[in-house]
């Protein structure tokens, strides 16, 4: 357009609200992601577990019924529905929201840095903050999707179903749900993003997350064997993981090291994250 003919005019539409930007990158990413057709049968697959924890929890409620039709009458459920049955059941969910996550974030963020698409973001009115929000939101909702929510609806069907004052005694199985699954998104989002930032590679990537949790806990047992010490524990975040849930819904079972020692090992974890993101999420680099 000719600047003489002075017939450009400035956007005067509707500003989008500066808390709701980060929105825009989830919006389009999910449009690529279920364009899969293996991501989008997976992710169905990943409610096939909370289906038949639903069925778990009718036939323990039915039980009285059930026992009256096989003559055992009096009989106690096989089935009891308290603090073991929602971690057997996280015990299933996160990891198949692990696998979802290494499927999908190892390529949240290189791409952009390959493609040195990060300076036309920020060159907008949108901060690194708005930006690593919005690449972590692609992940919060899908994994909340397939954790909690369908645990906290398994939950309000028990409560419905037991009646009398079920909930209230257990209210803190709820708690336990929710805290322990987005402890668990919550690092798994960071780690796949940080490792997206730093290893541009996507298959790379998505292979260090897995060595990340399996390799690690390998190692992790050979320090403690060849040091005869038990700190080589915190390195395997699966059993980190299990510490603090059991904490959570409160099994008392015994560990090596402490649930204190386990969150503080996850919030390292998780500055450790933040710092190689607040490192590698420039506008501007330097290449020599």
């Amino acid at each position: 357009m000719a600047v003489y003919k002075r017939s450009y005019r400035g956007y005067a539409g509707p500003l989008t609200e500066e808390w709701s930007r980060f929105a825009i990158i989830p919006r389009y990413a999910y449009r690529g992601l279920f364009q899969s057709k293996i991501m989008t049968a997976f992710f169905v697959l990943c409610f096939v577990a909370p289906l038949v924890f639903l069925f778990l929890i009718y036939f323990a409620n039915s039980w009285g019924r059930i026992a009256a039709i096989i003559n055992e009458r009096g009989s106690a459920s096989p089935i009891g529905i308290n603090g073991e049955f929602f971690i057997a059941y996280l015990g299933f969910q996160c990891p198949l929201a692990f696998i979802l996550t290494a499927f999908i974030g190892p390529g949240l963020i290189s791409g952009d840095l390959a493609n040195r698409a990060l300076t036309l973001y920020l060159a907008r009115p949108f901060s690194r903050t708005e930006y690593v929000i919005g690449k972590m939101s692609v992940l919060l909702v899908l994994l909340s999707l397939i954790t909690w929510v369908p645990g906290l609806i398994l939950f309000s069907v028990q409560a419905a179903l037991a009646g009398g004052g079920w909930l209230s005694q257990n209210l803190w199985i709820a708690w336990g749900i929710f805290a322990g699954s987005w402890i668990w998104i919550l690092v798994i989002s960071l780690l796949a993003l940080a490792l997206s930032a730093w290893v541009k590679w996507r298959i790379a990537a998505g292979a260090l997350l897995l060595a990340i949790f399996f390799v690690a806990a390998g190692f992790g047992e050979a320090i403690n064997a060849v040091l005869d010490v038990r700190w080589g524990k915190l390195i395997n975040l699966g059993y980190v993981f299990t510490i603090i849930w059991h904490s959570l819904f409160r099994l008392r079972d015994s560990f090596e090291i402490s649930p204190a020692s386990a969150w503080v090992m996850l919030a390292l974890i998780c500055g450790a994250c933040l710092a190689l993101l607040s490192r590698k999420l420039r506008a501007i680099e330097v290449v020599r």
